[in-house]
């Protein structure tokens, strides 16, 4: 038998044994997408995932120390301000505009690994920590609140985020998923300050499609929801991420006011983002901008490595990512890096204690128009 046939009869067939297994457990999970992301990120970064091998076995961030108390919080710390509401939500919510995300990183899947980044983070002096159901990471994300609690901030200080995986959109399901966030298995939470519904559409099922309505009307299923929630004062505001011009249209006059949109942000981003940047802006929708030092690891990397932004960082003696956070900050969005790293927590939280002067604003915006190489999600065509 020549080898293209034993491909072809006993190699083949093992490999699509292999990927349908993969594809059952992965579906057999609440949140596929999220098992999926659990499983691979760390794969990518060649280390075993605790989806496969348990939490706890990662190194990382390293334990906070027991008789650690809260830092005061940064000097000069800038605030975002978000819709009052009505009900039992009456005042205008502020938040830093400076967060911890706790996405897309091998130790942001290690429940160990994130409790202590959390803990870490607020006993340092942040207060704004960014999370989703999408990154299954909820439970250690509340037992790290709660320590802090315990160690003496108050939880009104704390700002938390969260968002709703497309798989589960619709009115029923939202209505139920963003409940159970506060139950004692998920966040462990009273209330919630921001829910942003996570992107416009995955490619997945859901409740919703399966009973026939397509992804639009599960979209304002949703917001109808996340809106009747706001009411109850479940949540204290609603808002999207990943949304392009035509989605954010599609709730015009439509429940509360779109408080937030979290989208890519930096000074290499494409036009397009840019468009969605002015619109926001021009209807009072508080931008939080994920991966604000460039984007994934390979753009990250071309931005450290920017001669402008190499030339500003000597300028003001600060690193290239504070000089990248805080032109973000200077534009007017909530920023949130991510980092297990106490140190770097630390440098980003550090933004607040200098300022750049206009002609380096403009100078790093318009580096993207001398650049290439970098790539971005595009949600724009999203059903």
């Amino acid at each position: 038998m020549g080898i293209k046939n034993i491909l072809l009869w006993r190699i083949t067939p093992g490999i699509a044994l292999a990927l349908a297994i993969a594809i059952g457990w992965f579906a057999s999970h609440e949140v596929p997408m999220g098992r999926f992301f659990a499983t691979v990120v760390p794969l990518m970064k060649g280390v075993l995932p605790p989806t496969i091998v348990g939490h706890g076995r990662m190194s990382g961030t390293p334990p906070v120390p027991d008789d650690l108390m809260p830092k005061p919080r940064p000097k000069n710390e800038m605030f975002m301000t978000l819709p009052a509401g009505t009900g039992k939500n009456k005042k205008k919510a502020k938040f830093p505009q400076n967060g911890l995300g706790m996405c897309c990183r091998a130790t942001a899947y290690d429940d160990v690994l994130v409790y202590r980044t959390v803990l870490w983070y607020l006993l340092l002096g942040g207060r704004h920590i960014d999370g989703a159901h999408l990154y299954l990471n909820h439970n250690a994300i509340g037992k790290a609140i709660k320590e802090a609690i315990r160690r003496g901030i108050d939880r009104s200080e704390i700002f938390v985020t969260t968002k709703i995986a497309p798989s589960h959109y619709g009115y029923e399901k939202t209505m139920a998923t963003v409940q159970n966030f506060l139950s004692e298995d998920e966040l462990g939470l009273d209330y919630i300050d921001l829910v942003l519904m996570h992107a416009p559409s995955f490619p997945l099922s859901t409740a919703c499609g399966r009973e026939g309505k397509d992804a639009a009307t599960c979209r304002k299923e949703t917001w109808l929801a996340l809106s009747a929630l706001r009411e109850q004062g479940v949540i204290r505001n609603a808002g999207v991420s990943n949304f392009g011009i035509n989605h954010l249209r599609e709730f015009e006059n439509v429940g509360a006011p779109i408080a937030n949109n979290q989208i890519e942000y930096n000074p290499f981003v494409p036009e397009y983002i840019t468009e969605t940047f002015k619109y926001c802006d021009k209807h009072n929708i508080a931008i939080t901008a994920y991966f604000p030092l460039g984007g994934d690891i390979a753009n990250k990397d071309k931005a450290m490595r920017n001669e402008i932004l190499g030339r500003l960082s000597e300028k003001y003696d600060r690193s290239v990512s504070q000089v990248m956070l805080r032109w973000a900050i200077q534009k007017g969005c909530a920023v949130i890096p991510g980092t297990g790293n106490p140190k770097h927590m630390q440098e980003n939280l550090d933004v607040y204690g200098f300022k750049l002067k206009e002609e380096d604003m403009k100078t790093i915006s318009e580096l993207k128009h001398g650049v290439s190489g970098f790539t971005h999600m595009d949600y724009r065509t999203a059903a």
